[in-house]
């Protein structure tokens, strides 16, 4: 049963520096709803914000750390390094135009397995992605007064791994998580998982003499993979034990449960769970308008705004 499998990506979590720089990025420039303002729960003095489609949808959650002063992080081997987005088709020029008008460095759109991308950074370095898939995506992107559903990002195409040797991350893959190798170009592998029809694709890029990549501004954190609810989960937790593989027990993120392991290749993989979801302490007309706090915070909720820098 599909319920009982990983279906795809449920959030990739990035590092940014400004938290207002980023903020105006993605809401303004990209036209991504902000699903939820909350807080690191490791370090409440800063911002976790998650930005995606009006409900925040899995597989459209893409969400940032904002540690101002962290520094520029570098990208390499070991982590995720692009992050990719579905677009409508003939939706690349409106992009174009609009990366032009905003100062976003981008390259020209070029193709990879058949299927045509545009690359590009946001503010803080971090390497993205706008692509027309082969396939149709019939997900509703989040319209602004600019951007409307013929332009609107729909969610996760993709994510890249770049890993110095990939034959123990895509055993992860294909033995762990279901996934299958689909095709291959150069030294790049395209893993899919067949549970669902989008944010299904995981491509590992092959870099022998690849640098590690550094953690901090302008790079991927995480990645996290999609499932059901806690007791699919926990099989997984058990599977992944079985394998000789360090795990944490199950957290309580407040809007998902995770767990986390690093993945033999040095990236660090999540198992989030659907439920409960981002309208358990906001409705969905106000999702992302109100700074939730986990619990262990509401006391401290003055001195937490008072540290948080205010967003315009």
């Amino acid at each position: 049963m599909k319920e009982q499998q990983i279906l795809g990506l449920h959030h990739i979590t990035a590092i940014a520096g400004d938290a207002q720089r980023n903020y105006d990025f993605y809401t303004q420039v990209m036209g991504s709803r902000m699903v939820k303002k909350t807080v690191n729960f490791d370090d409440p003095g800063t911002y976790h914000f998650y930005y995606g489609n009006e409900t925040g949808t899995p597989g459209t959650i893409l969400t940032f750390f904002p540690w101002a002063g962290i520094g520029q992080g570098r990208t390499g081997t070991g982590m995720a390094t692009e992050i990719t987005y579905s677009v409508p088709a003939g939706s690349l020029d409106f992009w174009k135009d609009r990366f032009t008008r905003f100062n976003v460095p981008f390259t020209e759109a070029g193709e990879r397995f058949g299927e045509t991308f545009l690359s590009f950074t946001d503010r803080d370095g971090l390497n993205l992605a706008l692509l027309v898939p082969g396939q149709p995506d019939d997900r509703q992107g989040w319209e602004t007064k600019e951007i409307k559903q013929d332009t609107a990002t729909k969610g996760f195409h993709s994510t890249t791994l770049s890993l110095q040797k990939i034959e123990p991350t895509a055993k992860v893959l294909t033995d762990i998580f279901g996934y299958r190798l689909l095709s291959q170009e150069g030294n790049r592998y395209r893993f899919i998982t067949d549970t669902v029809k989008n944010a299904a694709i995981i491509d590992l890029l092959e870099l022998p003499g690849g640098t590690p990549g550094v953690n901090a501004a302008g790079t991927n954190h995480h990645v996290a993979f999609r499932v059901a609810d806690e007791d699919v989960q926990m099989k997984y937790r058990e599977t992944i034990l079985s394998k000789g593989l360090r795990i944490t027990p199950k957290i309580d993120r407040d809007y998902f449960y995770s767990l986390y392991f690093r993945e033999p290749g040095g990236v660090l993989f999540e198992i989030a769970t659907d439920n409960p979801g981002f309208t358990v302490d906001e409705p969905l007309a106000e999702l992302g308008t109100h700074l939730k706090l986990p619990k262990q915070y509401e006391a401290m909720r003055a001195d937490i705004e008072n540290e948080l820098p205010t967003l315009k």
